[in-house]
């Protein structure tokens, strides 16, 4: 057979710039890389020298779609540093406000990025005309989770409010009434989205991953937990770096994450869900059984089931804190900075999102370091391509192109995100 590279120059519907090149020799897959070429983004630079206060405006500005979950990390690993722990109706205002960006993402994949692909449409729009039902509900359910954002968060993009230490400023009970009423309504609509979804043609690809995710002792893990793995992985955040590493490749800018022991792993949906099946409601649990999902999915193409039923479960859980809410007395506690190391950890959309910074004591940010999702899950993205390609080897460069670009949709990866170089050494001979 025929040695053959088939090349994507620019990937559709995921966010940012990506491509990939896939080799194929004697009917083999030899490699398959997922190249990016976006240029560095030096977060983790500039965000030296800057005062702690600064660090949820910055870190936002890392992601449109996901700007809660950078802050959300970056805050906590302020307070990690300077001992402080934000607890009560604080934390549940900002899980509640996690659950509007959770709502907002996936809510976008699943019916703009993702659906197209099983449906035969180059896009959501060309889906529209014969799916407007479909594209109608998705597009309420991102407005009710940007809703949410923007009522807590200050604004629904790069949002303004949350600070180290809680919020600048706090909703009234009466406040959230109105959001209620849009969640309930969300809700159903979300439901709907896991039966329609559900009904997609999936190819037969089951995988065998290391799940990577937080896991909390009483709750679906969003703003909090411990970092645990589905074989033998069980740390706190502050241990993250004992157990995973970065490493450069010559095919991309973005850093690829590797368990130090084993390789490749997988975070996001598939592995909040199945490491912690168990956390969830059982009305959320029905919904899966009656989707035809089991309490572990290894097929990533059924990923968008699991996105649409954390959409359900993401609703549900912000009337229930929303139905227990009382405004709290004050809208932050106070920090006193002081010079040491704090660690942060918490599940974006698309993932474990780890940050870590090191204080002056003044405040001043020494050095930062931040693992998004993307970077993590890039290993394995590349290793489920060689996987989706290998038996389509004969088939013709479109096919094979088609499945495996929808393959890296199955991740919704943020190719700006994970751009993020922390330093580079150049061997040459």
């Amino acid at each position: 057979m025929p040695t053959k590279t088939i090349k994507v120059d620019y990937l559709a519907r995921v966010e940012g710039e990506g491509a990939l090149d896939l080799h194929i020799e004697g009917g083999e897959v030899t490699a398959a890389n997922l190249r990016i070429f976006e240029p560095p983004r030096f977060f983790e630079a500039f965000l030296q020298g800057r005062g702690y206060t600064e660090l949820p405006d910055i870190v936002a500005r890392i992601c449109g779609i996901c700007p809660v979950a950078y802050q959300m990390s970056a805050v906590q690993a302020a307070e990690d540093a300077f001992g402080v722990t934000v607890d009560g109706q604080l934390r549940a205002l900002r899980r509640m406000l996690y659950c509007g960006e959770w709502i907002e993402s996936h809510g976008l994949h699943v019916v703009m990025l993702h659906a197209p692909d099983f449906l035969g449409y180059p896009d959501a729009i060309r889906m529209a005309e014969k799916h407007g039902d479909a594209v109608r509900k998705g597009l309420a359910l991102k407005k009710a989770g940007n809703s949410l954002m923007a009522l807590l968060g200050g604004r629904e993009i790069h949002p303004v409010n949350l600070r180290p230490g809680g919020f600048y400023r706090v909703p009234s009970k009466k406040e959230l009434a109105p959001i209620s009423d849009d969640l309930k309504r969300a809700r159903d609509l979300a439901v709907e989205l896991v039966h329609w979804v559900a009904s997609f043609p999936f190819p037969d690809f089951e995988q065998d991953y290391e799940f990577v995710a937080l896991r909390h002792p009483d709750e679906y893990p969003i703003t909090g937990g411990r970092i645990v793995s589905s074989c033998d992985i069980d740390i706190a955040i502050a241990e993250f770096e004992n157990e995973f590493e970065e490493r450069h490749v010559p095919h991309s800018t973005a850093l690829h994450a590797m368990v130090k022991r084993r390789g490749a792993y997988l975070v996001g949906p598939l592995a909040r869900y199945a490491l912690n099946y168990d956390r969830l409601p059982q009305s959320i649990r029905s919904l899966a059984s009656e989707s035809g999902l089991g309490p572990v999915c290894t097929n990533p193409f059924r990923s968008i089931v699991v996105r649409a039923l954390e959409i359900a479960f993401a609703c549900e859980e912000a009337l229930r804190l929303i139905a227990n809410y009382e405004q709290p007395d004050q809208p932050a506690i106070a920090l006193e900075p002081r010079e040491g190391t704090g660690f942060g950890c918490t599940e974006a959309p698309r993932g474990i999102c780890w940050h870590r910074y090191d204080f002056e004591a003044d405040g001043t940010i020494r050095t930062a370091r931040i693992v998004p999702p993307t970077s993590q899950n890039q290993p394995r993205i590349e290793q489920d391509l060689a996987a989706v390609a290998a038996p389509l080897a004969a088939e013709t460069d479109e096919i094979i192109r088609n499945r495996c670009e929808q393959s890296i949709r199955n991740y919704d990866p943020c190719i700006s995100c994970s751009a993020h170089f922390l330093d580079l050494s150049v061997h040459r001979s």
